[in-house]
């Protein structure tokens, strides 16, 4: 008797069609979810005290002012003390900066070495730096907060910049080693009979081939250095904290009525810069992370 055999179930293409529409709606469904609630900040943001407190949460403003934008950002200051958020968003400007440069300078020059430039325990010097990616941020408080002490820059923007580079080598140099050992080996050992040096081959070869590793390092590292909260309330003081900090103060202040407007319009500055960044460069982050993820 011949064996049957069953051929696989191909819908219709009507219901192929029926398909793909109830996946979008599905899909819209989550992102109307994902985006409620800063749809609700916006619009919260847009009202006064009197419609917060009559009117819907998820109603449009019946009249838009910017009152509570420009009760956030202003900077009405008591000696060094400031209300709103804009000394301390120039703050987390003056630190972000250069940390992320710096760290990811030194990432790629980590992975640059430890990729290509063999040496005795370069195995274990990357496997420590990647230890030091899983230690817990509350693990390292007290010992760095002594060392600051000792050098001098506790309570400063430069000891806050010093602390982020530290913590994210060991995240930009698995990066880049990651990148980096997928680019072929023989490109080096041809640059050097060429005559070319340990930092010519670097700036010359790796530098021009590390466009998307070289925004996934940035993004993260921005996105990390502008959201933290432990690091600058505990290493900063009044005058150097940065914009989370400052916004857990407008946020949690018991002084008066609570501006619910003004708290969203506030947590909406200092969130906007990370969303800008990952609307802008977005598709070449998710393009970095699957650059480097043929060979590790």
């Amino acid at each position: 008797m011949a064996e049957s055999t069953s051929l696989p179930f191909v819908p219709s293409r009507g219901g192929a069609v029926a398909l793909r529409w109830l996946l979008f709606a599905v899909l819209a469904l989550f992102a109307l979810f994902y985006l409620m609630p800063l749809f609700v900040m916006i619009t919260t943001s847009l009202k006064s005290l009197d419609e917060i407190r009559t009117g819907s949460l998820v109603a449009l403003p019946e009249s838009v002012t910017f009152e509570a934008w420009t009760t956030a950002w202003s900077s009405a200051c008591s000696g060094i003390q400031c209300e709103g958020l804009r000394p301390y968003f120039w703050n987390s400007v003056a630190l972000t900066v250069p940390a992320v440069a710096l760290s990811t300078l030194l990432g790629a020059v980590n992975g640059y070495i430890i990729a290509q430039w063999r040496f005795r325990g370069a195995n274990l010097i990357f496997s420590l730096m990647l230890f030091g990616c899983f230690i817990p941020f509350q693990v390292v408080l007290l010992p760095m907060a002594r060392t600051l002490g000792f050098i001098g820059v506790a309570g400063t923007i430069p000891g806050l910049i010093l602390v982020h580079v530290i913590y994210g080598i060991g995240f930009t140099t698995l990066f880049f080693r990651n990148y980096y050992v997928t680019i072929p080996v023989e490109l080096v050992k041809a640059a050097k009979v060429d005559g070319a040096g340990f930092f010519r081959i670097f700036w010359s070869i790796f530098m021009p081939l590390s466009l998307p590793i070289l925004m996934v390092t940035v993004i993260w590292q921005f996105t990390q250095i502008w959201n933290d909260f432990l690091f600058g309330v505990s290493f900063s003081q009044a005058g150097t904290q940065p914009v989370t900090v400052a916004l857990n103060n407008i946020v949690n202040s018991t002084t008066g009525v609570k501006e619910y407007n003004v708290n969203m319009a506030a947590a909406i500055i200092a969130a906007f810069p990370t969303l800008f960044v990952y609307a802008v460069a977005g598709k070449y982050f998710i393009r970095g992370l699957t650059a480097g993820s043929v060979k590790g």
